[in-house]
């Protein structure tokens, strides 16, 4: 049987059921009559679209995939990586910079290459694998870059050269810049108008049966959640809905999509209210010298920042002149209105910061949580609202806690600190631009983090089988319908 995993970015659980209720998503209603819903699956930290979809097709968090943040300091080439936070954000660091940094490095470069995708051990099965655009789709097969659109105006007006070809699946269609083979869809890479073609591609792959495995990516319900807020969120399920349909249409409806497709169904994230845009870099840059996207000696900066949404990186750097103290930036970053947590890495521990109190923790034998992992934990379980019943460790307001904070502070491209920002609160990225009046995401709180995973004709047949369910549970699911070890 086949496989479509299905990702809709941003979606909340409860605008996905409101959405259904009104009418507005009668296919994903569907779905959820005929399938089995985990409703709070966890996200990664810091919960952003690179490291969620790197943990959705990897099965391994930041520490092992490599991927740590919409923006992240390069340590041993001394600049930023910029994913595309923002056009301005993309324009501060250099459009081509950022372009080739997201479409090819964070396939090739920046992801773990001893960490096999869904796609490459799929490959190597024999398995006909797809994707339509998606941000983490490194495969077996070779593709070559055919530029159209608007991106090969940008890229002949900046006079560049973007030849390089690929890796991904069999079939693989990124927007202007990869296709697999001709199809009859109209490629745009402007967000709010690519679900279109997402769904196009897909359904034209269904027509040729040219897949077994297709990851059916409907990414413009986080731009509308961004721009309007996630409980304006209602209109774009109901588009991302429409989208689904053509792939059901084209199988000749969903009686007869079901008996020869499974569906998977979820978010890499979700989205919580934003009101104010906290300018990170500005603040430090009061008391502390902070490298600038510009700058053209970063040697001689004391701080890199780097915003990912309702998260940040803040590394040490060990510039020429007088270096920051550590201590010092600990400090102030406990300090500043609208970061909630703290997070570090302190030889073998992990440590979470929150009002002068601290928990300390690394994996052990002590307690377990929600998942079996094993911890020994120190200090004050308040600072993630925790509680420990029955030697098992739980926080509601922060789910898997204990191992998205570990992972996310020992990943070899994390900053001396991760902070965890306020509800309401969101990183001001280096173009100056906030999600303010609207929604945003990448906080460790539970707001940002929790989304729906629906299983439809594959899966586990209990919620339960898991006492927490993580995005790094569905690469292991799919490969099992498969029968890939």
């Amino acid at each position: 049987m086949k496989l479509v995993l299905t990702y809709v970015d941003s979606l909340r659980t409860d605008m996905l059921e409101r959405a259904v209720a009104e009418d507005r998503a009668p296919t994903f209603g569907a779905l959820l009559e005929r399938g089995l819903l985990i409703p709070d699956c966890v996200s990664s930290f810091p919960s952003v679209t690179p490291v969620a979809c790197a943990e959705m097709v990897t099965g391994v968090a930041a520490d092992d995939h490599w991927i740590s943040g919409m923006n992240w300091f390069h340590k041993l080439e001394q600049r930023y990586v910029e994913y595309g936070s923002s056009l301005e954000a993309t324009r501060a660091v250099g459009v081509f910079r950022a372009l080739y940094d997201l479409v090819y490095n964070m396939n090739l470069a920046h992801l773990n290459p001893a960490v096999d995708t869904l796609f490459e051990r799929l490959d190597d099965a024999g398995v006909r694998t797809a994707c339509t655009p998606f941000l983490i789709y490194r495969g077996r097969h070779r593709h070559e870059v055919s530029l159209d659109g608007l991106m090969r105006r940008a890229v002949e007006t900046t006079r560049l050269k973007f030849r390089h070809h690929t890796w991904g699946p069999a079939e693989l269609f990124y927007g202007d810049l990869y296709a697999s083979r001709e199809v009859p869809c109209k490629s745009t890479s402007i967000p709010g108008s690519r679900d279109g073609y997402s769904a196009c591609c897909a359904a034209e792959l269904d027509r040729l049966d040219a897949y077994d495995f297709l990851l059916l990516s409907l990414p413009d319900n986080d731009n509308y959640s961004h721009r309007f807020g996630p409980e304006a969120s209602v209109e774009s399920i109901a588009k991302a809905d429409h989208c689904f349909a053509k792939l059901v249409e084209a199988s000749g409806g969903l009686d007869e999509f079901l008996a020869d497709h499974a569906v998977i169904l979820l978010a890499d994230h979700a989205q919580t209210p934003v009101e104010r845009g906290l300018p990170l870099a500005d603040v430090l840059g009061r008391e502390w010298s902070v490298l600038a996207p510009s700058e053209d000696r970063p040697e001689l900066a004391q701080l890199a920042v780097s915003p990912t949404g309702r998260a940040a990186h803040v590394y040490l750097l060990p510039g020429e002149g007088e270096r920051a103290a550590p201590d010092e930036v600990r400090r102030r970053l406990g300090e500043i209105e609208g970061i909630e947590l703290v997070c570090r890495r302190d030889g073998d521990d992990g440590v979470i910061e929150r009002e002068g109190e601290a928990l300390r923790f690394r994996p052990g034998n002590e307690l377990s949580d929600l998942r079996g992992e094993r911890w020994d934990v120190v200090g004050s379980l308040g600072v993630l609202g925790a509680s420990v019943e029955s030697g098992v460790f739980r926080s509601d307001e922060y789910p898997d806690a204990l191992l998205r904070v570990f992972s996310a502070v020992t990943a070899p491209h994390a900053g001396d600190f991760i902070v965890s920002l306020t509800p309401g609160y969101e990183a001001v990225d280096w173009g100056g631009v906030s999600h303010a009046g609207g929604g945003s995401h990448g906080s460790l709180h539970a707001g940002d983090s929790l989304g729906p995973l629906l299983f439809v004709g594959c899966g586990p047949d209990d919620a339960g089988d898991r006492g927490r369910w993580a995005l790094r549970d569905v690469a292991p699911v799919v490969l099992e319908h498969f029968g890939v070890e």
